[in-house]
């Protein structure tokens, strides 16, 4: 039996979980959290073994948002509980706004090691 929340749920942690963050990180973050249906795979996702996007920091000449993969939640993660669902989403909401806030900062430390983590996966 699948009983992964709905995505109307999803979206109701998500906003949840974005009213507990300080109002700084969304200075400049003019185009919100964005839920999106569908899964992703990272552009170099094995297939033995898929390295699905959860979410991503996405800045533009319009303006900024995060996206977050509720089709990569839901197969990643189809057979937890809703805490621990809460706990997997707030975590990629705050490394996203991590990206967001080190962007503004003119800074790059979590992309280095977003890039570290993808070699190690790319060499296992």
């Amino acid at each position: 039996m699948d009983r992964f929340p709905d995505i109307e749920r999803v979206h109701q942690i998500l906003d949840e979980i974005a009213e507990t963050l300080p109002p700084e990180f969304f200075n400049r973050l003019n185009e919100g959290v964005v839920l999106l249906p569908q899964h992703k795979y990272h552009p170099k996702s094995r297939n033995d073994r898929r390295l699905y996007v959860m979410g991503e920091y996405h800045k533009s000449i319009t303006g900024s948002h995060i996206r977050i993969y509720y089709g990569s939640f839901k197969r990643v993660f189809r057979n937890i509980s809703e805490e621990e669902l809460k706990n997997h989403l707030e975590h990629t909401l705050v490394h996203e706004f991590t990206h967001h806030l080190e962007t503004l900062a003119g800074e790059r430390g979590l992309i280095i090691k977003d890039h570290e983590a993808l070699r190690k996966y790319l060499q296992d």
